[in-house]
Formats: structure tokens, C-alpha cells, sequence
């Protein structure tokens, strides 16, 4: 049985699902489409707006192209990492 969720709701768990997935281990925007099925645009835009809620990401250059790297999570800021990857597999099943 899947719960209807508001767009602002499902925006909020995206990033908290992403920004799990980033700080677990190293993904560019390929191995995070790869492994959510996310379109890349939203990837993108998910990834950029997480500094709104304190999750500071970089992007970390490693190679010689300027696209060849990972993301990676600097601090959560206000966001409990530890109770995101508690409740991790619930915020997906929001997702689906």
C-alpha cells in the first residue's frame, strides 16, 4: 500500500535518500542514475539544493577531466546521517 506524499515531502526525502547514498560511498551522477533510476536532471538538481537544508556536498575532482570525480558529503549540518540510514529503507519505499 503506497502513501500519496506531497511533491515538497518527496523533494525532502530525495535529497536525504541522495545525500545517504553520497556519504556511503563514492557516486558521480552516472552511479547514482545507475543505482536510483533517478533522471539525471533531477539528480542534478536534488544534489544542488541540498545546502537548503545544511547538507554541505561537494564535488571532488579526481582524474583529468573536469567531470571525472565523486560527490562527497562535507558535515549534515542540522540532519541526523545516522537516523537517515536507520530509516532507509522507509524513505525508499516513499520514493517508489
Amino acid at each position: 500500500m503506497s502513501e500519496d506524499i506531497s511533491k515538497q515531502k518527496k523533494a525532502f526525502l530525495r535529497k536525504l535518500y541522495l545525500a545517504q547514498l553520497i556519504d556511503n560511498e563514492r557516486h558521480n551522477l552516472l552511479s547514482l542514475h545507475q543505482q536510483t533510476g533517478m533522471p539525471r536532471r533531477t539528480l542534478q538538481d536534488a544534489i544542488a539544493t541540498l545546502s537548503d537544508l545544511g547538507i554541505e556536498c561537494h564535488f571532488v575532482v579526481d582524474g583529468v577531466r573536469n567531470n571525472a570525480g565523486y560527490y562527497q558529503i562535507k558535515t549534515w549540518g542540522p540532519i541526523s546521517g545516522p537516523w537517515v540510514s536507520t530509516h532507509l529503507e522507509q524513505i525508499q519505499r516513499q520514493l517508489e
